[in-house]
């Protein structure tokens, strides 16, 4: 690299990178990328040129840029070329593929370990400080008075600006009893007085949200946990020399 017509030699790069605590991220990100390109290699991953060509078109089409002109003005600008653009595109596909190859054998079981976090619940509540209180609200909402009024006027929490909801929540980061409960009433049922917290709550259930391979959107997150984990156990392994002459 020339600065300012100086040279600055790697030995230099790397000992600013350590001087800014950096070097460690550096190396890290040269052995990540190091041990893709040798699994790459190994398996042999080649998309073909019709799906790379469908993924540039694509690009082009949802950024507006199907012009020729403002495609170019947008490589320009990005410090790019078609080529290097190109290939940009066809790595993409090399490790959408091999983190796939990398997650298969695992995703199922791997779901399964995590499905009570994937898992989502929408809830209303209703908290106020002294059980008597909780038990006479549970009371009148039986009767037919209205949770969403009722929890406008006496939550203690935030939520009930909107009535008391919540929106989607884990089922793994709800406390057991409240979990244990929730699991035994359907959409629209009432759940407790419970005692959380040195409070005592009333909760709806609005929805149950079942996680699903199905999702694609999920299916590639578990995938990018895998992959990810899958990579981590690599890079542990290796043996590095940093050598600068």
């Amino acid at each position: 690299m020339i600065v300012d017509e100086q040279p600055v030699t790697l030995g230099q790069a790397l000992k600013y990178l350590q001087s800014s605590g950096k070097l460690n991220t550096f190396i890290g990100e040269i052995l990540r990328q190091h041990v893709i390109e040798q699994e790459l290699q190994t398996l042999q991953v080649q998309p073909s040129s019709a799906a790379i060509e469908q993924a540039v078109i694509d690009f082009r089409l949802q950024r507006g840029l199907t012009d020729p002109k403002s495609f170019q003005e947008w490589l320009t600008q990005n410090g790019t070329d078609y080529a290097s653009f190109h290939n940009q595109v066809s790595s993409g596909f090399k490790l959408a593929k091999l983190k796939a190859t990398i997650a298969e054998p695992k995703l199922q079981e791997y779901f399964i370990e995590r499905k009570i976090f994937l898992d989502r619940v929408v809830l209303s509540r209703l908290v106020v400080d002294k059980q008597e209180l909780a038990e006479e609200l549970h009371s009148q909402i039986e009767e037919g008075t209205s949770f969403e009024q009722l929890a406008k006027e006496y939550s203690l929490t935030d939520d009930r600006i909107v009535n008391g909801m919540m929106g989607p929540v884990s089922r793994g980061t709800l406390p057991d009893i409240l979990r244990a409960a929730v699991d035994t009433v359907s959409p629209g049922e009432l759940v407790g007085p419970l005692e959380l917290e040195q409070t005592w709550a009333l909760f709806r259930v609005e929805q149950f949200l079942p996680a699903s391979l199905e999702d694609g959107q999920l299916k590639e997150a578990l995938q990018n946990e895998l992959f990810e984990q899958w990579l981590a156990a690599k890079i542990q392994k290796l043996t590095v020399k940093l050598q600068v002459s």
